[in-house]
C-alpha cells in the first residue's frame, strides 16, 4: 500500500527540501535517491548542471548536503528513493518519473511512478509538495511537521 500527503497551505515556499527531510526524520539518508523532470532555481553552477541532466542520481548523504548547502527553490521534481541495495542499472530500466503533466498524482488507489521506489517527493509547479511512500509512518511524520498537510487520498476525494 502506498500512503500520501499534500502540503499547500501555510508555507513561504512548499520545496524546501531541508524542511521536508526534516518532517521526514532525515530517511533520506537511508537511500540513494533518482531525481527526474527538475526544475530550479539555482545559483550554483554545479549544481545546477547536475540536476539539468535527463536524471541525477545521488546518496542520500550527498543529496542532504546539496540542499543544506545551496538552499534553493525546486520549481518542478521528482526525487524518487530507492533501497541502497537496488542499483541505478536496475532502476534505468523502467520509464524515467516525472512530474509535469503525470496523472497519477491525482487517482486512487495511491501508487509511485517507479516500481523499485520506496518514497516519491514531488515539487510540483512551485505552489505544492507531494509526497508518497510504502512507509505510513513516513507519511505520518511529515503530516506532523506540516500541519496544515492533508491526507492525498482526503484530498483528491473532494474534487
Amino acid at each position: 500500500m502506498v500512503y500520501g500527503a499534500i502540503v499547500e497551505k501555510g508555507e513561504k515556499y512548499y520545496t524546501n527540501l531541508k524542511k521536508v527531510f526534516h518532517a521526514i526524520n532525515n530517511k533520506q539518508l537511508e537511500y540513494n535517491w533518482l531525481i527526474t523532470d527538475s526544475d530550479c532555481n539555482i545559483n550554483d553552477p554545479k549544481i545546477n548542471e547536475m540536476l539539468s541532466k535527463k536524471y541525477c542520481w545521488i546518496n542520500g548523504e550527498d543529496l542532504t548536503d546539496l540542499v543544506t548547502r545551496e538552499e534553493f527553490q525546486w520549481n518542478w521534481a521528482v526525487l524518487s528513493a530507492f533501497d541502497k541495495s537496488v542499483d541505478l542499472y536496475e532502476v534505468l530500466k523502467y520509464d524515467l518519473p516525472y512530474a509535469d503533466g503525470y496523472r497519477g498524482f491525482w487517482e486512487k488507489p495511491l501508487t509511485m511512478q517507479h516500481p523499485f521506489s520506496k518514497i516519491e517527493i514531488v515539487p510540483w509547479d512551485s505552489s505544492l509538495i507531494l509526497i508518497f511512500s510504502e512507509d505510513k509512518e513516513v507519511i505520518d511524520n511529515f503530516r506532523r511537521y506540516y500541519p496544515k498537510s492533508q491526507d492525498l487520498e482526503e484530498y483528491i476525494d473532494k474534487f
